[in-house]
């Protein structure tokens, strides 16, 4: 399901849910537009391979992938995509190579996953087939048309990177990753058309799942936050999944108390639509 037509930038939603969820995948998404798709994280397992299956997006056609962080519920996935591009390639049913883009510790892990768990033939490949980018907070890079950059986020719990990019039409997309935002980074935020924020849960169930105990946010945080800093339309994902049944309406409901731009609360699978050209 589409929240809009005709657009030609679009986020592919492929996992909306926190690390222990059990009836959505991981969070991750690609951005795609006629030129570009850039995967962002890979969830936390093999399903990052149904999710893409589902999503109508081949493994060939990646050739990037940006990982926010090393936690397990969004960097495992990126050793399967790996190895399905790898073997693809060996039997000729893609070309070319997948980058890795992700600060030191990501690369890191990636590697020693690579080395501990693929096979030797799949592990020659590293430096040639998958080519790794170790980015530095601030850090630009380009992936097809588009142009973006990194920034540290400041968690206290695990370095992790979001990012910025200007979308063909002039919009500013911004991705803060997993965790709240951090007022170091408002001038990269500031006015965003489209703020991709986590959510771990209602600002009413904060008692039931512990956000603030996890490094998370509520809807009403995340939704303050865009509206205190302009933003145009906000997107809520990384959430609970024991809701997932009304969490659309709710989450949409509680947050339009406090923002008055759109709200987009995506189920997995969900496009979405975000630019003109």
């Amino acid at each position: 399901m589409s929240y809009l037509c005709c657009m030609k930038t679009e986020i592919i939603i492929l996992g909306t849910g926190n690390a222990l969820v059990t009836r959505c995948y991981n969070t991750c998404f690609a951005l795609r537009n006629e030129e570009t798709i850039l995967l962002v994280d890979a969830g936390g397992g093999n399903g990052i391979l149904r999710q893409l299956s589902d999503a109508g997006i081949a493994i060939g056609d990646i050739h990037d992938l940006f990982v926010t962080h090393a936690h397990t519920d969004h960097i495992i996935g990126a050793l399967w995509v790996i190895r399905v591009f790898l073997q693809h390639k060996a039997r000729g049913i893609c070309q070319g190579n997948i980058r890795i883009y992700g600060h030191e510790k990501v690369i890191r892990v990636i590697l020693n996953m690579m080395r501990d768990m693929l096979p030797q033939k799949l592990v020659k490949e590293i430096g040639v087939s998958v080519i790794f980018k170790e980015l530095n907070d601030r850090d630009t890079f380009e992936v097809g048309n588009l142009r973006f950059q990194c920034f540290d986020i400041l968690s206290t719990k695990e370095k992790q990177f979001g990012f910025t990019t200007c979308l063909p039409d002039g919009q500013k997309l911004v991705c803060l990753g997993d965790e709240p935002y951090n007022e170091h980074n408002r001038s990269l935020v500031e006015g965003a058309d489209w703020l991709m924020s986590e959510a771990f849960c209602k600002y009413a169930d904060r008692d039931t799942f512990k956000p603030y105990e996890k490094h998370h946010s509520t809807v009403k945080d995340a939704a303050q936050l865009a509206e205190e800093l302009g933003v145009r339309n906000l997107i809520l994902y990384h959430t609970e999944d024991k809701t997932i049944h009304t969490r659309k309406r709710d989450y949409t409901a509680e947050a339009s108390a406090y923002f008055h731009g759109n709200i987009f609360v995506p189920d997995d699978l969900e496009v979405i639509p975000i630019s003109l050209s």
